[in-house]
């Protein structure tokens, strides 16, 4: 099928200078030209879809360039491919979709997202922005998932003012141990060992080891969580209560999932 540029931007849902504006970044072939008529086909809206997707999965236009161009037929990045394969795909929500699915008010959304708690994928372009509606943050199935989770929590009675600080704490914790995980992979796994430089290999070993490390750290959090709560228990520190909720969630065969 073939395209003039307003036809091409309807089908893939964007502006007619943004369309051109990635044409311009070398983003997007050049049409073929009949006359002064500029005709597009389904490759180049493949690729603007595929553009789109990788804006909403976080990634720079500066990435998506590397990821996209000539270097990437030959394996380019190899992290940055490995990145690319585990996250495109995910559907993504603007934050009153967000707050609708998870039954929670938006000021909840923005509250958890000011703190860290949710935090929005790369915006749109301003041009996409205006096309989508003005609203350019987009939030992943994941930020869904914690959003019903804390839900969860605040139904069971804590009150939202006193999550605030192990919260907090949480999220810069949880920030500096990531940038740690970070640096190991790249000087262990991208830069040297079996898979160094080859760009399956890498994404093999990433998209293996992320379910892996992600329920390292729950286990061990629920884990610590149900130690520290019976030793309360062995101190005298704890009334009965305690002792029959650990008992009654049966702490030991507890599971954690991963999509």
């Amino acid at each position: 099928m073939e395209y003039r540029v307003e036809e091409l931007a309807g089908a893939a849902g964007m502006r007619v200078d943004t369309v051109r504006f990635y044409q311009a970044r070398g983003l997007l072939p050049a049409p073929r030209r009949e006359g002064r008529a500029a005709i597009y086909d389904e490759s180049h809206l493949a690729r603007l879809r595929r553009i789109r997707a990788l804006k909403q999965d976080g990634f720079s236009l500066a990435q998506i360039e590397r990821v996209l161009g000539p270097e990437a037929s030959s394996g380019g990045e190899p992290l940055l491919q490995a990145l690319v394969e585990e996250s495109v795909g995910t559907r993504t929500l603007s934050r009153d979709e967000l707050a609708r699915e998870a039954g929670v008010p938006e000021a909840l959304v923005r509250a958890a997202e000011s703190m860290g708690i949710l935090a929005p994928v790369a915006a749109f372009t301003s041009d996409e922005s205006t096309a989508a509606g003005g609203d350019s943050a987009r939030f992943t199935e994941a930020d869904l998932e914690l959003a019903r989770a804390g839900l969860a929590i605040l139904e069971a009675g804590i009150p939202l003012t006193a999550l605030l600080e192990p919260t907090s704490a949480h999220v810069r914790n949880t920030e500096v141990v990531c940038e740690q995980a970070i640096d190991l992979f790249d000087e262990f796994v991208r830069k040297s060992g079996p898979a160094a430089d080859n760009a399956d290999a890498i994404s093999a070993v990433f998209r293996s080891v992320l379910p892996q490390v992600t329920k390292v750290v729950a286990l061990h959090f629920q884990r610590t969580l149900v130690n520290r709560a019976l030793g309360r228990l062995e101190a005298g520190e704890a009334d009965p209560a305690l002792e029959a909720a650990l008992a009654a969630a049966d702490a030991g065969r507890l599971e954690v999932e991963w999509r």
